[in-house]
């Protein structure tokens, strides 16, 4: 790897976990050894949360309700449609319920292998331990969970395991979890302990003395740029999945936030850790602007398949069972359909590679629910699944019910975020990240039901707990708007909004996001090798140097403008882009979602390099012009020893 292209530092490593006992009692003694922060201290002190979906929403609620004053701040017009409402099919948690041998150290283990022995241990290990309280408190928030006949709580399963452990509300988990958090939140809005900044987006990170204080937003309303300030900041802005244009994200979702947070002083680690969904509508046309996912939760009655010959185009209703493929149920009997969905994802590219994809372009594969209509009734398909086939049949003209749905792989999650320590501080003092906006538990593939179970472990129950370590010094000297910090950022940031306008140039952000994005896709998505990277690395400085000199962004920023948002987020996503190239091109292994087409076993699985590549890669930002710094947090199994992973 030409010194060129990035410089190495010095080895970073999380000290907060207690390693002096055993896993299972880790947390628990963290908890006890943390300093606390008395009831009368914390109404002194004031805590910046930026995001309201499950993470932000929960954390802010939470600490509202401890006593601190908390200002919340959210770029939609209501916390209701944080990204977080979109999430489908379902919570882990290990209740074992349904007594098939599911426990707290199975979470772990499934969740460490998931992720292909990238993540950490003590985090994972944490994350499943808090797993069974989640539960209880949306139980009392009034969560509407299905539930079996008798009245218990049901589960189903996903990708990754063999045991029930997935909780939902039908195909709408997301929604009702973070309406509970909402309402959660707006009581404590209500009892004035929590501030609301609507449609007010963060553009900037404000360190004082090495630690994190404040931010400068935006009104998205009024275009005002304003500087707040608190005692700690913590960020829960999501993932930034749209760099690669077309994703199951929200259009709006952005990495503005940490992106600006990194440029500032915070870690990013493992970038091109990035999450292909297998269950998602094939794109339709040149100029759609986001696709929409299937949960994976089909995957349990769904049986996924492509006809056997090449260039089948008959009515998948007149292909007999004896000249189909369910290729997933042949390659992996002990998982079938049920594999992960980094696996699922490079199985269908493989055989619509083949040529033996569906639909037009052939780009795309069956997930067919005859068997299962046939087995259960339709009336049980239904009350599963039947919002997910009525979307489905809003979206493509089709039946499910009678049709095979089509899907194809696309971008939906990702792994990388701003490195965090055990206690979710990043290496900036002062600044919390949780969530997708942080990168600690997943490691380098996401198990499906996962996502939801860490933004609410991270918002209800970890980052209350850890926080007040480092709350307990204070309360600090207060920071106003003539601080040279904040009048350094607030102009800073004034600075680079009129540049966008000033440029005058003919392209809108849309164009150059598009171009990204499918240079992404192209080049750094399922598959990404030494070849693919360096076109893209050479492309993406060009694509930035014609953004700075030829965009066109109408009206001013002092009024709703939203094509000055977009490229303010578009300018972000090309920095972005080029670190995530670098980080897969140093990263000569392939694991989880990170596949290098130039490191796979005899039957094209990823193959890991343990040897050289177990670590955590957490990049530092240098000066324009400057190669990024890497420093590697070497990650060391106890618990679950590295194997490679097998899934048949």
């Amino acid at each position: 790897m030409p010194l060129d292209l990035f410089n190495v530092g010095e080895p970073i490593a999380d000290t907060k976990a207690p390693m002096d006992v055993s896993i299972g009692e880790r947390w628990s003694t963290r908890r006890f050894r943390g300093r606390l922060v008395n009831p009368a201290n914390r109404r002194k002190m004031t805590i910046i949360v930026v995001g309201t979906g499950l993470a932000g929403g929960s954390a802010a609620a939470t600490l509202g309700e401890a006593g601190y004053k908390v200002k919340s701040f959210w770029y939609q017009d209501s916390p209701r449609r944080a990204h977080s409402v979109a999430a489908q099919g379902g919570i882990n948690a290990a209740k074992n319920y349904r007594n098939d041998g599911d426990s707290v150290h199975r979470l772990f283990y499934d969740t460490v292998k998931g992720g292909d022995f990238r993540s950490r241990e003590n985090n994972v290990h944490r994350l499943a331990e808090v797993s069974v309280n989640i539960i209880d408190q949306c139980v009392a928030q009034g969560v509407p969970f299905a539930r079996e006949y008798g009245g218990l709580l049901d589960n189903r399963s996903f990708g990754g395991t063999q045991v029930s452990r997935t909780f939902y509300a039908r195909g709408q988990t997301g929604q009702q979890l973070l309406y509970g958090a909402y309402q959660a939140l707006e009581r404590q809005i209500a009892a004035g302990n929590v501030e609301q900044h609507a449609r007010t987006e963060m553009l900037d990170l404000i360190v004082v003395d090495g630690r994190a204080r404040g931010i400068v937003a935006r009104d998205l309303v009024t275009g005002e740029i304003s500087t707040h300030f608190a005692d700690a900041v913590v960020l829960a802005t999501g993932g930034y999945g749209n760099v690669f244009y077309l994703s199951t994200n929200a259009k709006g979702s952005n990495a503005t936030a940490i992106w600006r947070a990194h440029k500032k002083g915070a870690y990013f680690a493992n970038p091109c850790y990035t999450q292909i969904h297998p269950t998602c509508i094939p794109v339709k046309g040149d100029y759609q602007s986001k696709l929409t996912l299937m949960s994976e939760s089909l995957r349990n009655d769904g049986r996924v398949w492509v006809p056997k010959e090449r260039g089948d185009n008959r009515d998948p209703r007149e292909i007999p069972e004896s000249e189909r493929d369910y290729y997933l149920e042949r390659i992996y009997p002990s998982f079938g359909n049920l594999v992960p969905r980094d696996i699922a994802s490079r199985q269908a590219k493989n055989v619509c590679d083949e040529g033996r994809g569906v639909g037009a372009g052939g780009l795309g594969v069956y997930l067919d629910f005859a068997e299962a209509i046939e087995r259960l009734g339709r009336p049980a398909v239904e009350a599963k699944y039947g919002n997910l086939f009525d979307m489905y049949a809003q979206i493509t003209g089709e039946d499910p019910y009678s049709v095979p749905m089509r899907i194809y792989p696309a971008v939906h999650y990702t792994m990388g975020g701003l490195w965090v320590d055990y206690d979710l501080q990043s290496s900036i003092p002062g600044m919390f990240v949780i969530g997708e906006a942080n990168f600690s538990d997943h490691g380098a593939n996401r198990l499906g039901a996962s996502a939801l179970m860490q933004g609410l472990a991270d918002g209800y129950f970890v980052l209350p707990a850890t926080i007040t370590e480092y709350l307990a010094d204070g309360p600090f000297d207060k920071v106003t708007d003539e601080h040279p910090a904040a009048v350094e950022a607030l102009q800073g940031v004034q600075t680079q909004v009129q540049k966008l306008l000033d440029i005058n140039g003919t392209r809108t952000p849309a164009s150059f996001h598009r171009e990204l994005g499918q240079l992404m896709w192209d080049m750094c998505g399922m598959e990404r090798s030494e070849e693919s990277l360096r076109k893209a690395l050479d492309r993406i400085p060009e694509i930035r140097q014609e953004f700075w000199t030829n965009l066109k962004v109408t009206g001013d920023w002092h009024s709703f403008n939203q094509t000055l948002e977009h490229a303010g987020r578009v300018a972000d996503f090309i920095e972005l882009a080029e670190l995530m190239c670098i980080d897969a091109l140093h990263r000569r292994e392939s694991c989880g979602g990170h596949f290098r087409a130039e490191s796979q076993t005899p039957e094209g699985e990823a193959l890991r390099d343990d040897e050289n590549f177990a670590y955590v890669a957490a990049w530092e930002w240098t000066p324009e012009g400057q190669p990024p710094v890497l420093h590697k947090e070497a990650l060391e199994y106890e618990y679950v020893h590295l194997a490679q992973r097998s899934y048949k």
